[in-house]
């Protein structure tokens, strides 16, 4: 009867190093073919609000070429001004599998839209160029060359 158990616990182990070794190279694949080299990148906004409504939010749209609308935020506007970092993923081409074709990492927004909102009212809106109105501030953070100003409507008097 000890002989039978021996044997049995001898299967039982001989099953579970195969399953590990299953599950490690599993794991050593699944990191290799699903894990991304292309960057995530950051759109920084900031500026200033001239006649700030009491409860106003700027809101960053980025764009692509083709006019598809991508990555956005909001950002309450805070004693007459506002910063925003808006992160995007580079990657505009996924890899094949097997193949020779590598991801491709050159995806950024066309252009950056900031919008000034209250409730559902559009106070003012600005198009920017992310060639012509941003700088690399670090290899992976385009910021604005200058802050911007949105205006609020002239009749709220401005927050001091």
């Amino acid at each position: 009867m000890m002989t039978l158990s021996g044997e049995r616990l001898s299967v039982i182990h001989d099953a579970f190093k195969a399953l590990a070794g299953i599950l490690s190279i599993c794991a050593i694949f699944s990191g290799t073919f699903s894990r991304a080299s292309c960057s995530v990148d950051i759109v920084i906004v900031n500026g200033q609000v001239e006649h700030s409504p009491p409860k106003a939010t700027v809101r960053v749209q980025l764009v692509y070429p083709n006019q598809n609308m991508g990555e956005s935020g909001d950002v309450t506007v805070e004693g007459g001004s506002f910063r925003i970092e808006i992160p995007f993923l580079t990657q505009s081409r996924a890899p094949v599998l097997g193949g020779s074709l590598r991801e491709k990492c050159d995806r950024k927004p066309k252009t950056v839209v900031v919008t000034l909102i209250e409730a559902d009212q559009e106070y003012d809106r600005v198009s920017l160029d992310l060639a012509k109105d941003f700088k690399m501030a670090d290899p992976s953070a385009y910021a604005l060359r200058s802050q911007i100003l949105l205006h609020g409507p002239p009749s709220t008097p401005p927050i001091r």
